[in-house]
């Protein structure tokens, strides 16, 4: 536990670092997701305290922008590529298979916390469509009979 205390601290850090600055609470967003991993509803209230701003404008500025997370990803984060070039050579076939095998949905998280299912716009690989990356490893010209073995491979 007193991990998570450690993280509440840092976080209090950034809040009295940036609280007198205008639109503090975008910093200070982004350092609570660097440091939790994700804004949890339990974060989101201590920024809200810590800033003296509503949880509700916490929560609106944490669901409008993609780049924050209100649960934790899994160890393995899976996105998959549904730019024009991946989606016309079949992103979207990938996709289905590995929310089969995954069991989960798009933005879901497998119940072991293994793997986090992302759909996301052009990876810039292009020229290797249709493309998956799994972290920081790209996967490309993928069929979904792939699938299976790429998910062995870290769960091993």
């Amino acid at each position: 536990m007193s991990d998570m205390k450690e993280k509440f601290a840092q976080l209090d850090l950034a809040i009295s670092e940036l609280k007198d600055q205008p639109g503090a609470l975008m910093p200070v967003l982004q350092k609570a997701q660097s440091i939790f991993g994700c804004v949890s509803l339990d974060v989101q209230k201590h920024i809200a305290e810590g800033l003296n701003v509503t949880l509700s404008e916490v929560y609106g500025v944490a669901t409008f922008y993609a780049q924050f997370t209100l649960e934790p990803a899994g160890k393995y984060v899976i996105s998959v590529c549904l730019g024009t070039a991946c989606y016309v050579k079949g992103a979207q076939k990938v996709l289905d298979r590995l929310s089969e095998e995954l069991g989960v949905k798009v933005g879901g998280t497998t119940k072991d916390g293994l793997f986090t299912l992302q759909a996301t716009r052009c990876l810039g690989a292009c020229g290797l469509a249709p493309v998956i990356t799994v972290n920081d490893e790209v996967y490309g010209r993928l069929v979904p009979d792939d699938i299976p073995g790429i998910i062995a491979k870290y769960k091993e």
